[in-house]
């Protein structure tokens, strides 16, 4: 049974990707969607969503672990550490080592612990040239994650997520259909039973090498570009932004 539902991490978890004016910070995500699917089964839930765009590993940990310990959660989940790997240089030994500390502090709740490895990069052209470290990432994490008795969602293997159409344009978060799978996926991981069904993708598009051309100089433009200025600027997406449900709150329950 979960009563208190905590959930922890940067963009992935915020939800950002999949719009919603109605919510806080405009966004739904996975996590609401969980909240959504667990609050039938138990009326009184509470919920809080603690995840901030662009937070690093550190960060979460500094911001958000304190926080979420005191709300005495039932069940926690915690992705962070992609915002580090895409930087130009990290320890991944120290920066697993330093999660698994901050996962002893939230097993140590007594609450069930959910978390993931990354994604495999290696369909994009962008990011492929730090797949070995994504992968060497999720092998540490995967070993802190038996150690913690935590359950796992490996994100890297789900190839669902090689089709572009599960991303946002961004092409660095998920989009509504890819919120969706993973609703899904911590669902079935958790083992709740639930309704949700996969959003249906728009028709797959063949462009011209010129169109594929002019798509990806848009998307730099748009993008990257903005994206590699805030680096080197020490600047973040999550400067401005606040966490949507910073405290526990009931959770309302939507029909799909």
């Amino acid at each position: 049974m979960v009563t208190r539902f905590v959930a922890l991490g940067d963009s992935f978890t915020e939800g950002v990707g999949d719009p919603d004016p109605s919510r806080p910070n405009g966004l739904r995500g996975w996590a609401d969607q969980v909240a959504e699917a667990l609050a039938v089964h138990e009326q009184g839930l509470r919920y809080a969503n603690l995840a901030i765009r662009g937070r690093k590993l550190d960060q979460v940990v500094a911001e958000q672990l304190d926080p979420a310990v005191a709300m005495a959660p039932d069940l926690v989940t915690i992705y962070a550490g992609a915002n580090d790997i895409l930087r130009p240089s990290v320890d991944l030994d120290a920066l697993v080592a330093r999660y698994d500390d901050a996962l002893g502090r939230l097993a140590a709740t007594g609450a069930r612990l959910l978390v993931w490895t990354a994604f495999d990069p290696g369909g994009s052209a962008v990011y492929r040239p730090v797949r070995g470290r994504f992968a060497l990432y999720n092998e540490l994490v995967r070993e802190v994650a038996e150690g913690r008795g935590a359950s796992l969602v490996d994100f890297w293997r789900l190839r669902d997520y090689r089709d572009w159409r599960m991303w946002d344009a961004d092409r660095m978060h998920m989009s509504p259909a890819g919120h969706r799978r993973m609703a899904v996926e911590v669902l079935d991981v958790l083992g709740v039973p639930h309704d949700l069904t996969a959003l249906e993708l728009p028709d797959a598009s063949s462009p011209t090498r010129r169109e594929a051309v002019t798509a990806d100089l848009s998307w730099a433009r748009s993008h990257a570009v903005p994206w590699v200025q805030r680096r080197l600027t020490g600047r973040s997406s999550g400067d401005t932004v606040t966490a949507r449900r910073p405290t526990l709150e009931p959770v309302v329950t939507r029909v799909e």
